[in-house]
């Protein structure tokens, strides 16, 4: 008989707060969503309302993508973005409200589970991904278990690209997130004199009638991604990088016109294929290996899926 649990996902983003129950196929049973508030105690508040929304008998556990650095094996947020939860004791809040067991992480690291699962990095053990939006996160599947070196590896969008370059909230300069991040087209964007309200379509749509300054928009922009890419590449040998977040489309799209620099980085480079839903199925799906929920093969083709969160003794 298939195991009916469910969990609930939540995927805290920048400006919205996602929440989802999820099968043990990672599909999505019911949603809910608000937007996001900058208080953490506030934001805490509406996490606990969202899952007594969507909690069932079958609801087993939570997960939560929790955005900056996080150390799991702890359920220690260690830094955040516009939404701090460093020191908000995140995890054991939500539990002592709901009664259930959570598990938190990075947000990234739960979008790339579920495109292990069930979304474009189906049946792949070596992955490595990154996640273009605002800023640029990233994550790191190597032999079926998500890269953490002491607690936070896994930060891609520090790759440094330029030595020079633009001065990162990280503490150091020319890190890809300062040229190739959703923000960063926007400086692009004004730097080529090219209207504010210029979004990346209308870009493309300049560039392929052969508009000089789209076409330098597209190349600062995605070229110090593609050297980030390489690094990646290099120092993981993964089997696919996925290219995810709001912008992970555009960024493939981008990529088309700027190939790998040397024969050895010939990665295959995809779009991930979730979008907004990946970091809530992550997060349930998540929760439910972390609490020995069998998965189907149908849900995780990658027979060392359950290995995904493994805890070191």
């Amino acid at each position: 008989m298939p195991d009916t649990s469910t969990a609930i996902g939540i995927d805290i983003g920048g400006t919205n707060l996602r929440a989802a129950r999820v099968s043990a196929a990672g599909e999505i049973l019911e949603r809910v969503s608000e937007r996001i508030d900058r208080d953490a105690d506030t934001a805490i508040g509406r996490i606990i309302e969202l899952v007594r929304q969507l909690d069932r008998p079958d609801v087993t556990s939570i997960g939560i993508g929790v955005p900056g650095r996080v150390d799991a094996r702890r359920r220690t947020v260690l830094s955040g973005g516009y939404l701090n939860l460093a020191g908000a004791a995140l995890a054991e809040r939500v539990e002592a409200a709901t009664g259930k067991p959570v598990i938190i992480d990075n947000d990234c690291n739960m979008a790339l589970v579920a495109e292990i699962a069930v979304g474009a990095g189906r049946g792949r053990e070596n992955v490595v991904m990154f996640t273009i939006g605002t800023g640029i996160g990233g994550a790191i599947v190597q032999e079926g278990q998500i890269l953490r070196g002491r607690g936070t590896a896994g930060q891609l969008g520090h790759i440094t690209v330029d030595v020079h370059g633009a001065a990162c909230v990280c503490g150091r300069r020319g890190c890809v997130e300062t040229t190739s991040s959703g923000t960063a087209l926007a400086r692009h964007i004004q730097e080529a004199g090219l209207p504010a309200d210029t979004t990346i379509d209308d870009i493309f749509r300049r560039a392929a009638k052969g508009g000089q300054a789209a076409r330098q928009v597209l190349d600062a922009w995605a070229g110090p991604l593609r050297a980030a890419i390489d690094s990646a590449s290099a120092a993981f040998d993964p089997d696919l990088v996925l290219l995810g977040g709001g912008l992970g489309k555009a960024a493939h799209k981008a990529l088309l016109k700027i190939p790998a620099l040397a024969p050895w980085y010939q990665y295959p480079v995809l779009a991930a294929e979730l979008g907004d839903d990946a970091g809530v199925i992550g997060a349930a799906v998540c929760a439910l290996i972390e609490h020995r929920v069998p998965l189907p093969p149908p849900a995780l083709a990658m027979p060392a899926a359950p290995n995904l969160l493994e805890r070191s003794a």
